[in-house]
């Protein structure tokens, strides 16, 4: 019998109508299943006290709310299922997460558990950062100002939001950027800075076509064009890649590093797997290789966690 620990974050788990099949189909194999909820400002170190009991998490919510569990129990090795019930549910199609309740379920009973990397952000003060993880990717500049102008419009129109976000920053703010990767040095420009894990993002493109969560390395995009109407290029390149061409990115500057600092000028709005923060630039961040166990599917291309003898 397996034991299953639930946590739903209220602002959008319990939308999910899916939810009571997931758990019942659960329940009809054998599993015993408690039920948690995460509201705002709720202690999620409190929830996950006795996760390590567990023979899974099931993460239930958006990509913020998987991203929260998974940072607040890495190293644990505590498999997380993801239950996507968010607008944009990238970490769900980066991992080829199934999004029918049965399905998910079937998951949960019979996945492979992988472990990837975990980014992590210091922001605030030097001397006492407050630190936040991401699964996904963390960004400065554009796709904050993008995710920020977006959070109404999303429980009306879901991932078009996003799209009626940039169109209200068609000239997007172009700042001097300064990045300290590994001890080097990078002068630059750009609208934003992305710090990529996973690189699938809305509508199935992804950010670079060599990205690899397991490597122990962040890639440090920089977006180089002046406006909205420069990403194209961008945007079409991603389109041929999943034809299989791998063409380079114009207009994107990409670096890989495990220890990155980056300041901007004027200061840059900062988000991290969908998350807006109420600091701005300057930021740091590190890796931390192969922190975060998840449930994928048998079929997954990322290699299973190996087993070790009781």
């Amino acid at each position: 019998m397996m034991n299953i620990l639930m946590v739903s974050n209220l602002r959008s788990g319990l939308g999910d109508p899916g939810t009571y099949d997931f758990v019942r189909e659960l329940g009809e194999s054998g599993c015993e299943v408690t039920l948690r909820f995460m509201n705002a400002g709720a202690d999620l170190g409190h929830l996950l006290r006795d996760a390590a009991s567990y023979d899974r998490v099931v993460a239930i919510g958006g990509d913020g709310t998987v991203s929260a569990i998974a940072y607040e129990l890495r190293g644990t090795g505590v498999p997380i299922v993801v239950y996507p019930a968010g607008t944009a549910n990238l970490l769900a199609r980066n991992l080829k997460i199934p999004m029918d309740p049965l399905d998910l379920a079937r998951l949960t009973l019979g996945g492979k558990s992988v472990t990837i990397d975990v980014g992590e952000l210091g922001v605030g003060a030097d001397d006492d950062p407050r630190r936040v993880g991401f699964v996904i990717m963390a960004g400065a500049g554009f796709d904050a100002t993008v995710m920020e102008r977006a959070r109404e419009l999303k429980p009306v129109i879901g991932e078009g939001a996003y799209i009626i976000g940039a169109i209200q920053n068609l000239q997007p703010t172009v700042a001097k950027i300064d990045l300290d990767l590994d001890g080097r040095h990078v002068r630059t420009e750009g609208i934003a800075v992305i710090l990529v894990n996973l690189a699938r993002i809305q509508f199935d493109l992804s950010v670079t076509h060599g990205s690899d969560a397991q490597d122990g390395l962040l890639e440090v995009v920089v977006v180089k064009t002046r406006s909205v109407a420069g990403l194209i290029p961008a945007v079409w390149a991603a389109l041929l890649d999943r034809l299989g061409n791998h063409p380079a990115r114009p207009a994107l500057e990409v670096h890989s590093a495990k220890e990155i600092r980056v300041s901007a000028t004027p200061a840059l709005p900062l988000q991290y797997d969908g998350e807006l923060l109420d600091v701005t630039t300057p930021f740091s961040a590190r890796v931390l290789p192969k922190r975060a166990t998840f449930v994928v599917p048998e079929g997954s291309e990322l290699p299973a966690d190996e087993k070790t003898a009781d």
